[in-house]
């Protein structure tokens, strides 16, 4: 992949993506290395190329198979939660990888991110695109996610993009002690964002703000 495709030019140039960060510090976000890594990171690769010029704008974007690719706005928000003022996690589960951009953030400050995802076509596509990208530090698996990944645990944190009516209990338990939970959780109508801390045998739950997320959904699609 060449280095001015990554790099971008007109809409997709750095000039852009800075005023995307200023828009992103002045909604509040405060951690300047999200902020840093939101700024390189080149979403306009993780969306068809009909859409790029939208890439740097703090919307959603539709990916295919009803799913869309995060606002960059709950990219920077979710993972500066996860990090809670570290500057590095060990191993991270992320549910729901989509296209892969929040992967990509969210590989630049863990050790080693696993990614599990339920369609299989976004799934291929992910690891194909951030393999091409160089992030090698990211292993992608089908799967719903409902049983998270418990011969790859325990882990510092885990970070699920797609809201469940209700927390999955195994998602908890794959925690470390101090590790956190970001996700959100409710119906179509209504979500909000939890952040759950994993204290011994003790489940500290903070909730945050209101969320909007595709459902949580159980199984897998090839």
């Amino acid at each position: 992949m060449t280095t001015q495709l990554v790099s971008g030019i007109g809409m997709t140039s750095q000039r852009t993506r800075d005023r995307l960060v200023q828009r992103l510090r002045d909604t509040g976000i405060t951690n300047e290395q999200v902020l840093s890594v939101m700024a390189t990171t080149p979403r306009h690769l993780f969306v068809d190329e009909a859409l790029a010029h939208h890439a740097y704008e703090d919307t959603p974007l539709p990916i295919g198979h009803g799913q869309t690719i995060s606002q960059p706005y709950t990219v920077a928000r979710m993972t500066e939660l996860l990090l809670d003022g570290k500057d590095r996690l060990g191993r991270v589960l992320e549910v729901g990888t989509g296209c892969g951009y929040q992967s990509a953030v969210l590989s630049q400050f863990v050790d080693h991110l696993y990614s599990v995802e339920r369609i299989e076509p976004l799934m291929v596509k992910a690891r194909n695109r951030l393999y091409d990208l160089k992030y090698r530090n990211i292993s992608c698996s089908l799967s719903d996610g409902s049983w998270g990944l418990p011969d790859k645990g325990p882990f510092e944190g885990i970070l699920a993009a797609a809201a469940p009516e209700e927390v999955p209990h195994a998602l908890k338990e794959q925690l470390a002690d101090g590790g956190r939970l970001v996700i959100p959780v409710g119906g179509r109508r209504q979500q909000r964002l939890l952040v759950i801390t994993r204290r011994g045998d003790d489940f500290v739950t903070e909730d945050l703000e209101d969320a909007l997320f595709v459902p949580f959904l159980s199984g897998v699609q090839r």
